[in-house]
């Protein structure tokens, strides 16, 4: 291996020398050991002495740091240097002569990578060489050289990296492939990798695994991955048939159909054919899913894909969002019999009710003026030590006030002064007046003392009209003292 990276020449391995890639706007972002915290202290060291050192003194300063290492430090050290590609080789090298060359697979893999991120190619290539003497070169090693050819560019040449690692004691199986096609498509390009694997499947034959990496790769490119997704998928059932194990690729399949034009049409339609094959996606594309009929506002495909693969199906265990997403949306529709019945059933799925789940549909029963319904759903939401809205409160003050439940109301309110300061103004003086026209004068007079004792203003007009009503009761001096206070609280 070579003492440094250095620009690339003609070696003996299966590449032909090329000029450097051009500057990439996605070139790596390299993590540093300033990020990371707890470091230990050697460790520390030794990542800042190769981060302000020069390659050409760095070998120089590490003779003359006195640091004791072990081959675990030196996996540390080597991630946290990927940005400074010269002074790690030369690190590597330093502790190997400390460590009698014992470094583990992971350290010479680290150096591949570094080298390969770097764009030292011909060093990268020493590197392996190195490593295929001493019998250390896996999988791992190739998928690390995959991934550096791809993002440099140059996916031709990762190709070529797969088609000759058995000439380094590397199996070129599916495992291998699959490698090759993640690295790829990871970069965004899908369409290679589809294109390759018809040249790969004259030696490897393609497992789930691969046809789902591809699948991926198609739902990553949004609207334009659409119709390469029909035709993998296509393929896919022709080369490995039909297999209810093979989730991964139809939840990315069906997620990257989904997306695109009648998007959830296409879905229903591939969701029946696959039932009818007992083969289900995940519960990523149940979520994608919910999502886009919340945002079409279409409930009854909702409902068909839920009925598919929670309900009858029983094939996907549905979290608290997912709930979430069905509740707003019945709710959305009028439909919130419906969604108390999801709130009902949810517990017994092993999802439990969040904030928003009470939330949404408390704010839907107090619209729709189910107002038992909704004071059910709040008992059972504070009870749970959760907090409504204070717009739902807000609402539901006014709708029990207007329905003629006093009692209600004024459960809600209390709530609403215990977890809100700010802007409770328009709803006490609502309030106050609320109870006075719905003759529970005692109750508007001791909420206004509250109120007036919080420093929420009450309005002239809410005064006026309580003043009426006590004169009229004979109990004006109940009025001069809440005047009283007013003055006092300096809030009249």
């Amino acid at each position: 291996m070579e003492e440094s990276p250095r620009a690339p020449r003609k070696r003996s391995h299966p590449f032909p020398s090329s000029p450097p890639s051009p500057p990439l706007s996605k070139r790596p972002n390299f993590p540093s050991f300033q990020d990371i915290p707890n470091l230990p202290s050697n460790v520390k060291s030794l990542c800042h002495l190769i981060a302000t050192t020069s390659a050409a003194a760095i070998e120089h300063a590490l003779q003359c740091a006195a640091v004791t290492i072990t081959p675990q430090d030196v996996e540390e050290v080597l991630k946290l240097s990927y940005g400074f590609p010269g002074q790690a080789v030369k690190f590597f090298r330093w502790s190997g002569r400390h460590l009698r060359d014992n470094h583990t697979p992971y350290s010479w893999n680290l150096v591949v990578d570094i080298l390969g991120k770097n764009r030292f190619f011909d060093a990268m290539w020493d590197a392996i060489k190195s490593m295929q003497k001493e019998g250390l070169l896996s999988l791992a090693t190739f998928a690390s050289v995959f991934g550096s050819y791809v993002i440099a560019n140059r996916t031709r040449e990762a190709i070529v990296a797969f088609e000759v690692m058995e000439n380094y004691g590397c199996v070129r199986d599916v495992i291998a492939l699959n490698s090759l096609l993640s690295a790829i498509c990871r970069d965004g390009r899908t369409v290679d990798a589809c294109d390759y694997l018809q040249s790969a499947k004259k030696f490897v034959r393609p497992d789930a695994d691969s046809y789902a990496i591809l699948m991926e790769g198609w739902e990553r490119e949004g609207d334009k991955g659409v119709v390469g997704a029909k035709e993998t998928f296509a393929e896919m059932v022709i080369e490995i048939g039909w297999d209810p194990a093979n989730v991964p690729a139809y939840d990315s399949f069906l997620c990257a159909l989904v997306r695109g034009p009648d998007g959830l049409l296409e879905a229903i339609k591939f969701v029946d054919s696959m039932r009818d094959r007992r083969c289900y996606p995940g519960v990523r594309f149940l979520k994608v899913a919910l999502d886009e009929c919340v945002k079409y506002h279409d409930v009854r495909t909702a409902q068909f894909f839920w009925e598919v693969l929670v309900g009858v199906g029983r094939v996907l265990q549905p979290s608290t969002e997912m709930y979430n997403l069905m509740i707003a949306l019945l709710c959305y529709c009028g439909d919130t019999d419906g969604a108390r019945r999801m709130l009902d059933e949810m517990v017994y799925r092993g999802a439990f009710p969040d904030v928003v789940t009470y939330n949404l549909l408390f704010k839907f029963l107090i619209k729709g003026r189910k107002l038992r319904e909704a004071s059910a759903v709040f008992a059972e939401m504070v009870k749970n030590e959760f907090v409504p809205d204070q717009d739902n409160c807000d609402a539901a003050v006014k709708a029990y006030v207007d329905g003629g439940e006093p009692l209600l109301a004024m459960k809600v309110w209390k709530c609403l002064v215990e977890n809100y300061q700010n802007d409770l103004e328009r709803t006490a003086n609502f309030l106050v007046v609320g109870l006075r026209d719905l003759n529970r004068v005692p109750e508007a007079v001791k909420y206004a003392e509250h109120m007036i004792g919080r420093g929420i203003r009450l309005s002239s007009s809410t005064l006026s009209k309580l003043r009426q009503t006590l004169v009229k009761e004979r109990k004006e001096f109940l009025y001069e003292e809440l005047v009283r206070k007013c003055k006092s609280q300096q809030v009249v």
